[in-house]
């Protein structure tokens, strides 16, 4: 059970991490202190980048620590409400974004900062979406 969890952990970690959510520094100290020994163990010469380090704690799993798979669940987790928060707003922003933003290129936060930019044009379902996950720029 416990080599099934912390493979489902860190697959779901290193898919976001792969993707265009980042996680928050704060986030990522979390993990990093809660990890320390299996990070500075197991995977002390692992360049960072394209999920490189959770692959490391993946093949030593039956090593990690029950506060490092923790730190990873919750890491997991808040990644996933953020994805959420994102597609959600997304989806009831798509007219608005093709509208305000359609010369913007897609990727790094810069669709976001255009919808943000232009919040008070954007219609309501799209203000209210902003609003409910935080992404509001006031």
């Amino acid at each position: 059970m416990r080599k099934t969890m912390i493979g489902a952990l860190v697959a779901a970690a290193l898919l976001m991490m792969t993707g265009q959510a980042r996680a928050d520094d704060s986030l990522e100290a979390s993990v990093k202190k809660a990890c320390n020994k299996e990070l500075t163990t197991f995977c002390k010469g692992v360049p960072q980048g394209d999920g490189r380090i959770l692959a490391c704690l993946y093949a030593f799993e039956d090593k990690v620590s029950d506060k490092c798979i923790y730190a990873l669940y919750d890491a997991s987790a808040q990644l996933k409400a953020a994805v959420a928060a994102l597609d959600y707003a997304a989806t009831q922003c798509k007219g608005d974004l093709q509208k305000f933003c359609a010369d913007v290129q897609p990727g790094q936060g810069r669709g976001l900062a255009c919808i943000q930019k232009n919040q008070k044009s954007a219609t309501q379902p799209c203000q209210d979406a902003l609003k409910q996950t935080g992404l509001w720029k006031k």
